[in-house]
């Protein structure tokens, strides 16, 4: 029937969101709102990481917002609160 091919996709499109946890949603639909779905709170060694941009909270998004460009060009949002995160944090302020 419809309804269970309609519930099907809702399934899955569920499946995808929950399955994004710390990746960046695509720039064009962030301009005003947060651009991080989830955050990666597992330690990535320096060695790995190529840039990270920090984005204060504002009227777009009430969280800090870490986002690590990996140097296989991967972007990935950290956890702001994780202790290795708030050393990288502390370190870019400090520049």
């Amino acid at each position: 029937t419809m309804g269970k091919a309609v519930a099907a996709v809702l399934t899955l499109l569920l499946i995808s969101v929950l399955g994004t946890q710390g990746e960046t949603l695509a720039r064009s639909a962030t301009e005003l709102r947060c651009q991080c779905i989830g955050t990666h709170s597992r330690f990535i060694h320096p060695k790995f990481i190529q840039n990270v941009n920090l984005t204060p909270s504002g009227p777009h998004c009430k969280n800090v917002e870490v986002i690590a460009t990996l140097k296989d060009g991967r972007e990935v949002c950290l956890e702001p609160t994780a202790s290795w995160v708030k050393l990288i944090i502390k370190a870019i302020l400090d520049k």
